[in-house]
């Protein structure tokens, strides 16, 4: 009989040794939230990019080189340059908007937003800002483009811009404390949030009023810059500079629910929905990657070095791909690092 149960409990045994080593080596085997794919070289950039947009129909990438004065447009098949919009300064938001076949742009300091429309694109009209004309987000339920400008002096009031993109016309010029620097919207709930980085504070407006509806101050952290918005969760995320950090509000309330430190001179952020995954982009040359759990809790996973000053990028949820940008420098021309994530099924 002890005979039997020895034998019993060395198979016992083995089963669980076995059972380890299964859970062990699917664990060890688990994507990586970032797999570099490809990296496109555009000779002919100099300096730094900054924000970037998408034709996903017609296969291209926009690039504001602020080096370059110019807006680069990639062929996503080829990874070649095939054109580049000049006449600008200082170009700085960007968004592409299938519905009117248009390229918007934003120069802060020619203190307006351009639009560009036509194969290949063209200059096909204007509408003044204040200085600092930065980041932008457009509204598909509204057909709205909100774009953050002034904050200078005086004469340039910090505001945001609310056009009508369909007959591109100013509608709404929404005064604001202090610069607006990143922006997110809400398309279901009518809302739009604003980073106001001089004051750690973050300004709600609504669609339908065209007017703010709300300020959150924050307590844990100053300088936020970037900001990202999760529909299911109702959170909304800012990544801040002092100190570096990730911070998770309430989307309702604006009231802080979680945060966890992050990478210095965080300057983008996006929210992967299928993954319930947020991708810091910071001038330290780090993507930071979080997990949203399903009790809307924040964890960090992985920081993936990439390069010193690439610090703007841009997700692209149908395409499970991260576009970054690599500064060119005298001995190194710029570059698109394209970072593929993995899908649902395969997260851990």
């Amino acid at each position: 009989m002890r005979g039997i149960e020895n034998s019993s409990m060395k198979r016992l045994g083995l089963w669980i040794a076995l059972l380890f080593l299964g859970v062990s080596s699917v664990s060890a085997q688990a994507p990586m939230p970032l797999t570099l794919q490809r990296t496109m070289v555009l000779s002919g950039i100099t300096g730094k990019f900054d924000h970037f947009a998408i034709d996903e129909t017609g296969n291209r990438l926009f690039a504001a080189a602020e080096g370059n004065q110019a807006v680069a447009i990639v062929n996503l098949g080829t990874g070649q340059l095939i054109q580049s919009l000049s006449g600008l300064r200082k170009p700085h938001g960007l968004a592409w908007v299938p519905a009117t076949q248009s390229l918007y742009v934003s120069d802060g300091a020619l203190a307006e937003l351009r639009v560009y429309k036509g194969s290949p694109l063209a200059l096909a009209g204007t509408i003044k800002l204040s200085e600092d004309a930065d980041d932008m987000v457009f509204d598909n339920a509204s057909h709205l483009l909100f774009v953050g400008h002034g904050g200078t002096d005086s004469a340039n009031p910090a505001r945001i811009a609310i056009v009508e993109t369909d007959s591109f016309s100013l509608v709404a010029n929404v005064p604001v404390a202090t610069h607006p620097e990143g922006l997110a919207a809400d398309s279901k709930g009518g809302r739009i949030f604003t980073n106001l980085a001089d004051l750690s504070e973050v300004a709600v407006i609504g669609t339908a009023r065209k007017s703010i509806e709300g300020k959150w101050k924050l307590s844990k952290a100053a300088q936020n810059v970037p900001i990202a918005f999760d529909s299911e969760h109702q959170a909304v995320f800012v990544a801040c500079r002092n100190p570096g950090s990730l911070i998770m509000l309430d989307a309702t309330t604006g009231k802080e629910i979680g945060s966890q430190p992050a990478g210095g001179k965080a300057d983008d952020l996006f929210y992967d929905a299928e993954l319930h995954r947020i991708y810091l982009i910071s001038g330290a040359g780090e993507v930071d990657t979080y997990q949203v759990d399903s009790g809307k809790k924040l964890h960090s996973l992985e920081v993936l070095h990439t390069a010193l000053g690439a610090r703007t990028a841009l997700f692209v949820p149908s395409h499970n791909l991260l576009y970054l940008g690599v500064p060119a420098t005298a001995d190194h021309p710029g570059e698109i690092l394209v970072y593929s994530t993995p899908r649902s099924g395969a997260a851990q």
